[in-house]
């Protein structure tokens, strides 16, 4: 029997920096990254796992879509495939880059090829030291544990439709526009091109609520379409400082507060995601806008780069996940 094997970990181990070392994750075809899949695969599976070559290597991955991580230097650190029965496997991160973000990033772009390929359902056969990773993501496992390789596995699937279904005309890379600011004025069509694309969900890290951009009617009608959209939106907002007074970002605190089921509102507590400089916003559509320091208005994104809106969305996990409803929320039970 053929075995599928996950061997990512959970991102973000805690003392890792909120914002992984730079990487980027891709689309790749056996027939043109074969080296570079194998030689992840190779390394997680062969080697550390004992898994036999004669194993691991099969028919489906030439006819798969595979996604691939590199790092700075473009060398692979993480891989992924979706069969065309719409089976996720082969997923491996190299040992060094676990607890980066990587794994996540690698299962959030192919469940994106998932929906795009309108599969209702994804199947995993998952490691059982890796339910909880995938559990984050929406899987459920279901079914006896069983032996893959002489590695014990679970089955696992999740209902793409219900989690992430396919908009009638999404965002495709051919129509990705990088996105860019120097002022106040291009910061805010930035941050309402990120906002207008998101489907359910969209996050937000801020050093403050400034009123100067949060306030403004253009930023806060595209918030506001979003949270009125429909069911099961999120508007999730992390504050590293305390409101200053009463006036910040009154609006938006407003919205939040009468469309309290969609907003929530966190401040970070471990100093160091206190102490990150930068401000982002990123969608669950690939959009994302980010700001190296928050102190200025300069700043990149894109409406579509999903490899590096996975990453964002990761870390900001991470983060949401160790932090604490605002104060100044909690008295507006916001």
């Amino acid at each position: 029997m053929r075995c599928s094997m996950l061997g990512t970990l959970p991102f973000n181990a805690p003392g890792n920096t909120m914002i992984p070392d730079d990487f980027s994750v891709e689309p790749a075809t056996w027939s043109a990254d074969q080296a570079d899949l194998q030689s992840v695969r190779h390394a997680v599976f062969v080697i550390e796992q004992a898994v036999p070559e004669d194993e691991e290597w099969d028919a489906l991955d030439a006819h798969s879509l595979h996604v691939i991580a590199r790092d700075g230097q473009r060398r692979p650190i993480g891989t992924g495939r979706l069969t065309p029965e719409g089976k996720i496997g082969r997923m491996a991160v190299v040992s060094e880059w676990r607890g980066r973000g990587v794994g996540e990033a690698v299962l959030r772009v192919l469940l994106e090829a998932a929906a795009q390929r309108h599969l209702k359902k994804v199947e995993i056969h998952a490691q059982t030291h890796a339910l909880g990773f995938y559990e984050k993501a929406g899987f459920e496992a279901y079914g006896e544990e069983f032996d893959e390789c002489g590695i014990a596995h679970r089955h696992m699937r999740i209902d793409i439709q219900a989690v992430d279904p396919p908009p009638p005309a999404r965002v495709t890379d051919r129509q990705a526009r990088a996105l860019a600011s120097q002022d106040r004025e291009s910061l805010i069509a930035a941050m309402i091109e990120v906002a207008s694309g998101a489907r359910r969900e969209l996050c937000i890290m801020v050093r403050e609520l400034d009123n100067e951009l949060f306030d403004r009617h253009e930023l806060l009608d595209a918030i506001r379409q979003l949270a009125i959209s429909g069911p099961h939106v999120q508007i999730l907002v992390l504050v590293r400082e305390a409101l200053r007074s009463q006036s910040d970002a009154i609006r938006l605190v407003d919205l939040g507060q009468r469309l309290s089921s969609v907003f929530a509102f966190r401040t970070p507590v471990e100093e160091i995601d206190r102490q990150y400089p930068g401000s982002f916003v990123v969608n669950d559509r690939g959009g994302w806008f980010e700001r190296p320091l928050a102190s200025r208005f300069e700043g990149e994104g894109s409406t579509y780069a999903p490899g590096r809106a996975a990453q964002l969305l990761a870390s900001f996990s991470a983060i949401w996940e160790r932090s604490e409803t605002c104060a100044e929320m909690r008295r507006l039970d916001i």
